[in-house]
């Protein structure tokens, strides 16, 4: 399984049209194949700072999630949302039982 944790500083006038944004990403990544789960999450310790916590099968599905048009749409909007640049974290593991 590939995890990936993007964090995102948002720009307190650009939270609402992130958040549209971001939901439409997440609706549609939801519904790939490969993807076992994808969501926006809100640090609380931080201000205007989101996480996207992605799981996905394989480097497969996370290579045509990239190629997506949702994510490419995204992906250009973005640099109108953010205050800081991306951060991306991406893990290899596998669910304890």
């Amino acid at each position: 399984m590939i995890i990936t944790l993007a964090q995102l500083q948002v720009q307190p006038a650009e939270e609402e049209a992130f958040l549209a944004a971001a939901k439409l990403l997440t609706s549609a990544s939801q519904q790939e194949e490969g993807n076992v789960s994808y969501s926006l999450k809100k640090d609380i310790g931080q201000e205007n700072t989101f996480t996207m916590v992605e799981l996905w099968t394989g480097m497969d599905a996370v290579q045509r999630h990239n190629e997506s048009d949702h994510f490419k749409a995204f992906v250009e909007k973005a640099p109108a949302f953010l205050g800081a640049p991306l951060s991306v974290q991406m893990f290899q593991g596998e669910e304890l039982k």
